[in-house]
């Protein structure tokens, strides 16, 4: 079973953290497709959280493609071209509001660059 992290003293909702959690996992290919997520009530069990709030969540990620539901049975992760835009697309928004912090907390272009760089160079500086 994926797990999933939430920061219960964070300002993002918790709903949203298990949004982006399972798009992350997604993403990085911990959650494939057509794995199934664990049900509301076993999720809120062990998050200790309301169930209205991974129901939530869920309903988010099934509304973007991410997931879908098959009644009866749960809910499983979507392998259609919408639930890998909608991957892709959260991606690029969080990597987008990363860099923005970043810039505001006064790192230069060539700084996130220098980093960038080394990412897609599996952590081997470029030189």
């Amino acid at each position: 079973m994926p797990v999933f992290t939430i920061d219960y003293r964070s300002r993002v909702p918790i709903y949203d953290q298990i949004v982006n959690s399972v798009i992350r996992l997604k993403a990085v290919g911990v959650l494939k497709d057509g794995d199934k997520l664990p049900s509301v009530r076993y999720l809120a069990g062990q998050m200790n959280i309301n169930p209205n709030t991974v129901q939530k969540a869920y309903a988010i990620l099934e509304t973007s493609g991410v997931i879908y539901s098959v009644s009866g049975q749960g809910s499983f992760i979507s392998g259609d071209e919408t639930a890998t835009a909608a991957v892709l697309a959260a991606a690029a928004d969080e990597f987008k509001k990363a860099a923005e912090d970043a810039v505001r907390t006064g790192l230069s272009g060539s700084q996130l660059h220098d980093i960038i760089d080394s990412l897609l160079n599996g952590g081997q500086k470029n030189d």
